[in-house]
C-alpha cells in the first residue's frame, strides 16, 4: 500500500493553498525506543514507545508560494539543491497533499538542534512540516491523522506533534491509520534532561538505514519486541508514580538493549564513540556515589541525561558544556 493511496481518503475534494503555513514541533526523546519496521513504505513500526519532547528545542517551518513556481527548499538559512536528498524529501512529502494543485512551494525550515546527529531533528522536523502544511492548505487533519501523516515522513515524527509525554501506538492496520501518537495526561515538573553533545556531524549510518541492517542481520533483535514492551509498561507505572529511579533505570536499560541489537549487526552497527562510552562511565560512577542520574541514547553517539532539578547544579558541575532542557516548564 503505497502513501499517496492512504492519505488521499482523507484529503478534501479540492486542495486550496493559502498565502502562509507555519508551525513550530519539539524534537522529543523516545524512553522506550522505537526501532525497527513492519512496513517500510508506511513506517509502521515493529513495538509501541514512548517519549518526552524537548520543549523549546525543535523545528520551525513556514511554506509560501514559490516566487518562480520552481519547489525550493531552505534549511537553516541555505537553500538546497533541488536534488538533494533532504530537498526531495520535502518536496515529496508535501506533494502526498497538494493533490492535483500545481502551484510551487517555498519551505524555510529552522532547526535549533544538530541536523541528522541522532538528536531527534528529523522527529521535529517532519512535525513541523505536517502542521504547516496542514494550515497552508487549511486541510483541518484531527490530531491522530496528523501524528500518522507526519509518521510517514518520519517514525518519531509521530510523537512530535504533541508536547510532554507521548506514546505512539504500534497500530495492526494495513494501511496505519491506528498507528499514531497520543499524549499522556501527566506532566512531571521536576523532571530535567540534560544534552551531551558528543559530536554534532551527520551520522555516516541513518537511522533508517541502521534500523533495516538490525532487523535483517541480528539474531538478537528477536528478543527486542518483548523488551519494549515489558519496558512501556514499566515506563507507564514510573509516570503515573513518579518514581524516577523506575524510570530511569527502565530508559537506560532500553537504550541499551537497542544499541546491543545495533552492534549484534553485521557490519556492526556502532554509534558510539570514545566520548560517548567515557560519559556513560562518569554517569554510572556519579551514580555509586549517590548522585540519581540515568542516560538514553538515541541511533547517535549522543547522550540525553535524565535527573531531577535538585541535582542541576552537581550534573552541570560534571559535565560544564550540559545543555539542560525543562520538559513541563509551562504546564
Amino acid at each position: 500500500m503505497r502513501k499517496e493511496d492512504v492519505v488521499k481518503g482523507y484529503l478534501p475534494a479540492t486542495i486550496v493553498a493559502g498565502e502562509r503555513g507555519e508551525a513550530f514541533a519539539p524534537s522529543n526523546i523516545a524512553l522506550c525506543k522505537y526501532w525497527g519496521k513492519r512496513n517500510r513504505e508506511l513506517n509502521l513500526p515493529i513495538n509501541a514507545s514512548l517519549s518526552v519532547s524537548l520543549a523549546h528545542l525543535g523545528s520551525k517551518t513556514c511554506i509560501t508560494e514559490s516566487p518562480d513556481g520552481v519547489d525550493r527548499v531552505i534549511l537553516n538559512g541555505e537553500e538546497q539543491a533541488g536534488d538533494s536528498k533532504f530537498a526531495r524529501k520535502v518536496v515529496d512529502f508535501i506533494s502526498l497533499f497538494r493533490g492535483d494543485l500545481k502551484q510551487a512551494v517555498q519551505v524555510e525550515t529552522e532547526n535549533n538542534i544538530p541536523t541528522a546527529a541522532g538528536l531527534a531533528s528529523s522527529a521535529s522536523g517532519f512535525a513541523a512540516l505536517m502542521l504547516a502544511v496542514d494550515h497552508f492548505y487549511d486541510l483541518k487533519l484531527a490530531p491522530q491523522h496528523l501524528s500518522a501523516f507526519a509518521r510517514m515522513g518520519s517514525g518519531s515524527a509521530s510523537r512530535s506533534i504533541f508536547n510532554g509525554f507521548v506514546e505512539w501506538q504500534m497500530g495492526n492496520r494495513e494501511d496505519g491509520m491506528d498507528s499514531f501518537a497520543v499524549p499522556l495526561d501527566r506532566d512531571w515538573a521536576d523532571l530535567r534532561i540534560g544534552l551531551v553533545k558528543v559530536a554534532t556531524a551527520e551520522k555516516k549510518v541513518d537511522s533508517r538505514a541502521g534500523m533495516q541492517r538490525t532487523v535483517e542481520s541480528a539474531h538478537l533483535y528477536q528478543s527486542w519486541p518483548l523488551q519494549a514492551a515489558a519496558d512501556l509498561e514499566k515506563l507507564h507505572i514510573a509516570i503515573e508514580q513518579q518514581d524516577f529511579m523506575l524510570l530511569g533505570e527502565t530508559a537506560e536499560q532500553n537504550a541499551l538493549s537497542m544499541h546491543a541489537t545495533m552492534i549484534a549487526s553485521w557490519p556492526p552497527l556502532l554509534y558510539w564513540q570514545p566520548e560517548s562510552v567515557a560519559a556513560m562511565h562518569k554517569i554510572w560512577d556519579l551514580r555509586a556515589q549517590g548522585l540519581q542520574v540515568y542516560f538514553t541514547m538515541d541511533a547517535g553517539p549522543n547522550l540525553k541525561l535524565l535527573f531531577l532539578e535538585q541535582d542541576s547544579a552537581d550534573l552541570i558541575s560534571a559535565f560544564p558544556e550540559l545543555e539542560i532542557v525543562t520538559p513541563f516548564a509551562t504546564t
